[in-house]
């Protein structure tokens, strides 16, 4: 696993997703001092917030760290402006094509990792240029494929489509399911939800809480027509479920989800109406613990998971 150390200059292969309103200035500083590499979630920040919480990054963590950027959000303009100005070594690029911006980026001395939901998309990152893909499988909680291919058949199948170092990403949150990783293909791998539940995630305290309580099947994939996302069911969960059944098109369901429905839920805490995206994985999280703490228990189950399978 050792490549994904080399090309991020980090420690461990250990990569925190770029989330909305869960990937703030102090989450993304906590994961690079503790050795993995800390990204901040561009999709819900204005250009001139990303730029603060960059500038707080870097007072914060002598470490690298990086900034996710999903191109189908608006003013991806002025966010590599941002980036670029603040001497930000890193991006990763989700929910579009890395085409236009990996020679941009790449001109400009920046490292380009690539989000993809399958092998077809791997190996057209690999020919646009990029550094390394996270290939996120089914089980994840943000902008996923419509294909529902998961993790663990998307890690192989993205194996052999390219050589890129690849980090796995989709329902991680323990150590022996970073050890499967490895064992599958994989270099690294990307965390998400188990993050979002951290001290540092910035987050609002009772959607943390609604993650710990969250059991098997609390969650489901929706908005295949927009872009799919993984949900906790709630009442807002109902409505789109409801709407999807009698077959709303695309324009109703872009008048139901509205604007700032995930920071109705994720950042101020309204767990009826707001739209609560997390993963599947959100069933194995039972506590909300420092990134240090998390870091120490994912390596500490890691190295145990790997010496029970060498004495057998």
């Amino acid at each position: 696993m050792e490549r994904i150390q080399k090309l991020f200059n980090i420690q461990y292969p250990v990569v925190s997703g770029g989330m909305v309103w869960c990937s703030g200035w102090r989450l993304a500083a906590a994961v690079s001092n503790a050795g993995g590499l800390g990204l901040i979630g561009a999709g819900s920040m204005h250009p001139e917030t990303l730029r603060e919480h960059i500038q707080k990054t870097k007072k914060a963590s002598a470490k690298p760290f990086g900034v996710n950027v999903p191109l189908l959000y608006p003013e991806p303009e002025k966010i590599m402006e941002i980036i670029i100005s603040e001497g930000v070594k890193i991006v990763f690029t989700s929910a579009g094509s890395p085409k236009k911006w990996t020679s941009f980026l790449h001109d400009q001395g920046i490292i380009v990792a690539h989000v993809v939901s399958s092998a077809v998309f791997a190996q057209k990152s690999e020919d646009a240029g990029v550094d390394a893909i996270v290939a996120e499988g089914f089980e994840a909680g943000g902008h996923e494929g419509r294909e529902e291919t998961t993790t663990m058949n998307l890690i192989p199948s993205v194996r052999k489509a390219t050589s890129l170092p690849l980090l796995a990403a989709g329902g991680i949150a323990t150590g022996e399911q970073m050890l499967a990783a490895r064992v599958l293909g994989a270099d690294g791998v990307q965390i998400g939800s188990l993050f979002a539940a951290s001290a540092e995630s910035s987050a609002h305290p009772a959607f943390k809480q609604r993650i710990l309580e969250t059991n098997e099947g609390d969650t489901k994939l929706m908005l295949k027509q927009l872009a799919p996302v993984r949900l906790i069911k709630n009442e807002f969960y109902q409505q789109i479920e409801e709407a999807e059944k009698r077959g709303a098109g695309i324009h109703e369901l872009k008048a139901l989800l509205g604007k700032g429905r995930a920071k109705m839920g994720m950042f101020e805490g309204n767990l009826s109406e707001g739209e609560l995206e997390i993963g599947q994985c959100a069933s194995l999280i039972h506590r909300i613990d420092s990134v240090q703490t998390i870091f120490n228990r994912l390596l500490s189950e890691y190295d145990n998971a790997f010496a029970r399978l060498c004495t057998k």
